[in-house]
C-alpha cells in the first residue's frame, strides 16, 4: 500500500516515514509539509493512504481532505491531531480515522489497517464543527487534472440542475456540490440574490433597478447583471449596507 506523509514539521513527518517503513505492507511514495503540496503529490503518486496533519498554515488539514475526494480514486485518509478530547470526539462520531500526537507505532498501525475512504457527508460534518470551516479553494477535476481556485477570486456560484457553475476571474468550472450548501459554508462573503445564484460581496459594484423597477446586481468585474428576487431583496439591501 502506497502512503503520502504531509506534516508541516519535518521531524514529525520523519517519525512518521520511519514507523511506516519498518512495516512490509505499506510503502512511503511521498511527503508534503502542506496542503498544496499535498495535493500535488497525491496526484503525482495516487497514494492508497494519506497520513495527513490537520493544523497546517494556509490549507489545513480538512480542507485538503476536502480537495482529496476530488480525485478519481481518492486515497484514504488518516488525520494526524494533537487535538484535545473534545475535539477528537467529532471524530469518532464521524467514525473518521485519526492518530493522536505524540504518535505511537501501535495506533498508528491500527489507523493503517483500518484505513478506509471519508464519504462527503463526513467531511462536510467535520468542516461544520471546525472553526475554519470555510474552504479557502474551490477544487474540480479538469481532464485528470485537479484545479484549485481561491474563494477570493469566486464571482458567484450558480446553480443549473445538477451542477453549479463557479465563475472567477480567469473563467468557469463545474462543481457537484448543492447552492444551499455553499451558501452556508460561504456565508460570511457570499450573498444570495437568487434561489440558484451566490454573488461575491466584494465583487459587488452596485445595486439598481432595472427598466421594470427590479433589483438587479451589478458586478465590477463581469459585465453580466443578476435579477434579485423579491424576497430576498430586503437581505440583500441590509448585507451591502453592513458591507
Amino acid at each position: 500500500m502506497k502512503v503520502l506523509v504531509v506534516d508541516d514539521e519535518a521531524p514529525a513527518r520523519d517519525r512518521l516515514k520511519r514507523l511506516v517503513e519498518e512495516q512490509d505492507d505499506w510503502q512511503i511514495v511521498g511527503e508534503a509539509a502542506n496542503g498544496h503540496e499535498a495535493l500535488e503529490q497525491a496526484d503525482a503518486t495516487q497514494p492508497d493512504i494519506v497520513l495527513l496533519d490537520i493544523r497546517m498554515p494556509g490549507m489545513d488539514g480538512i480542507e485538503t481532505a476536502r480537495h482529496l475526494a476530488q480525485m478519481d480514486e481518492p486515497p484514504a485518509v488518516i488525520f494526524t491531531t494533537a487535538f484535545n478530547e473534545y475535539a477528537v470526539e467529532a471524530f469518532d462520531a464521524n467514525a473518521v480515522g485519526y492518530v493522536l500526537k505524540p504518535i505511537r507505532r501501535e495506533r498508528l498501525l491500527a489507523a493503517l489497517q483500518r484505513a478506509s475512504r471519508l464519504t462527503r457527508p463526513q467531511l462536510a460534518s467535520l468542516a461544520a464543527r471546525d472553526q475554519h470551516k470555510a474552504r479557502k479553494h474551490i477544487s474540480a477535476r479538469i481532464r485528470g487534472e485537479l484545479r484549485l481556485v481561491p474563494v477570493r477570486e469566486v464571482l458567484y456560484f450558480h446553480a443549473d440542475q445538477k451542477y453549479v457553475t463557479v465563475r472567477y476571474l480567469e473563467g468557469e468550472l463545474l462543481i457537484d456540490e448543492p447552492i444551499k450548501e455553499l451558501e452556508e459554508e460561504f456565508a460570511d462573503t457570499f450573498v444570495r440574490v437568487h434561489r440558484s445564484t451566490l454573488v461575491a460581496v466584494a465583487h459587488i459594484e452596485a445595486l439598481a433597478k432595472d427598466e421594470d423597477g427590479h433589483f438587479e446586481i451589478r458586478l465590477k468585474d463581469l459585465a453580466q447583471r443578476f435579477p434579485v428576487s423579491r424576497r430576498l431583496a430586503p437581505g440583500v439591501l441590509q448585507r451591502l449596507k453592513e458591507a
